[in-house]
């Protein structure tokens, strides 16, 4: 009972300093969360966002990655959530830019979301990016 008292005068008195404007007096600190270390990029060059393919096209992707801190080691090539391929810097080493090709043999017919990821040597990944594409009837 006591507690619930507590928490619900500091409630009213935070209420109060905020109304009143006086929240230097209310001397209430709230420490920032630590930042988030920037991650490496990946973006599509080509095929573009939206594209119609016709299926059976042994189709180039063409993908760029970049990461101004460690560099990149790899990216990883995704049709549909299933990896379809894996290709890196061409030294096979880190870079800090790079653009890969890869290939996919387009099937199926209808939308198909193409993804991919970049990561540093040490694993973390970039956020990963999509475009669909539409792989229609030759």
């Amino acid at each position: 009972m006591i507690t619930d008292m507590m928490e619900k005068y500091a409630v009213w008195v935070l209420l109060c300093c905020f109304c009143v404007g006086m929240t230097s007096a209310c001397n209430l600190t709230a420490s920032a969360p630590p930042p988030t270390p920037d991650l490496p990029t990946v973006r599509f060059v080509a095929p573009a966002n939206n594209a119609r393919i016709l299926q059976g096209t042994d189709l180039t992707v063409d993908i760029f990655a970049e990461d101004t801190g460690v560099g990149i080691a790899r990216v990883e090539f995704r049709v549909d959530g299933v990896p379809v391929g894996d290709g890196g810097p061409p030294h096979f080493g880190v870079e800090h830019r790079f653009r890969v090709q890869m290939n996919w043999l387009a099937g199926g017919i209808g939308a198909h979301v193409l993804s991919a990821i970049a990561y540093r040597p040490d694993g973390t990944p970039s956020d990963e990016t999509f475009i669909v594409v539409e792989v229609v009837e030759a």
